[in-house]
């Protein structure tokens, strides 16, 4: 079945994207908008699956430590 409309990301168009953004944002800011993308999905993921950050606290304090092994 095919899509009219559907778009297909080649590596032509990929090159592309990336040299748009390289020019839009210069080589220095770059690294620093993809670590803040990054971080964005993480914190999106998070969000669905419910989990926060005082979520993580309280599971920390509820679990047990595990035990030592001799």
């Amino acid at each position: 079945m095919t899509y009219p409309l559907a778009i297909t990301w080649g590596p032509g168009e990929i090159l592309l994207v990336l040299l748009v953004l390289l020019l839009l944002f210069g080589g220095k800011k770059l690294p620093g908008l993809a670590r803040s993308l990054g971080s964005s999905v993480t914190e999106f993921k998070k969000g669905i699956r419910g989990e926060t950050a005082e979520g993580d606290e309280e599971k920390k304090k509820l679990d047990p430590p595990p035990p030592e092994a001799p």
